[in-house]
C-alpha cells in the first residue's frame, strides 16, 4: 500500500475523472452519500472553510472526504473544530485499510492546513454500528448526541499529533 493524502484541488485532471468513478456499497449511501453529492458540496471557487481530501494509492484515488470549519460548521460543532463529512472508500478496495489510512494521515494534514484547529468532530448514526466501531477504534471519543439521535464523536488533535499511534 503506497498511499498519500492530498487536497482535491491538487489532483490532476485524470485523477479527478478517476475519483468520479468511486463507488460505495448501496447500503452506505444513506450514511455517506455518493461521490457526486460529495463533490457537489465543493464550491467552484476555492473556499478556505471547506476542503476535499483524497487518498491516493499508487496515485489512484481510493477514498474521499470533506472537512469543514468556521462558517460552515454544523450547529453541534465547537468553534475550534473542523468537522469530517462524507468519508467514502471505494467499495472495490474496502477492507484493505484505506479508511484507516485516511484517519491516520488526517491529524497532520489538518495541522498543516489549519493549525488553529484543536479537534476534529463528526456525527454518525447510531444505526451505523460499523462506522461507530471504526471511528472509536481509531481513537474518536463519543461526546453524546449531536442532533436527532446522531452521535457526536471527537478526536483531540493535540493527542493525535503528539502520538500518531493513538489514532488506530
Amino acid at each position: 500500500m503506497n498511499t498519500r493524502l492530498c487536497l482535491y484541488e491538487d489532483l490532476t485532471p485524470l485523477q479527478r475523472e478517476q475519483l468520479r468513478m468511486l463507488e460505495v456499497h448501496p447500503e452506505q449511501i444513506v450514511f455517506s452519500g455518493d461521490i457526486v453529492c460529495a463533490l457537489y458540496s465543493l464550491p467552484a471557487q476555492a473556499d478556505p472553510a471547506i476542503k476535499g481530501f483524497v487518498l491516493l494509492n499508487d496515485e489512484l484515488p481510493v477514498a474521499f472526504f470533506l472537512l469543514k470549519r468556521r462558517g460552515l460548521l454544523a450547529h453541534w460543532a465547537e468553534p475550534d473544530s473542523a468537522t469530517l463529512h462524507a468519508l467514502q472508500v471505494d467499495r472495490r478496495v474496502q477492507g484493505q485499510g484505506f479508511g484507516k489510512a485516511c484517519l491516520r494521515e488526517l491529524p497532520a494534514a489538518v495541522n498543516k492546513l489549519w493549525p488553529e484547529i484543536r479537534q476534529l468532530m463528526l456525527s454518525v448514526s447510531p444505526f451505523n454500528v460499523t462506522a461507530l466501531a471504526f471511528y472509536q477504534g481509531m481513537g474518536w471519543i463519543d461526546h453524546g448526541e449531536a442532533y436527532s439521535g446522531e452521535r457526536r464523536l471527537v478526536l483531540p488533535l493535540a493527542d493525535a499529533i503528539a502520538d500518531p499511534r493513538q489514532v488506530g
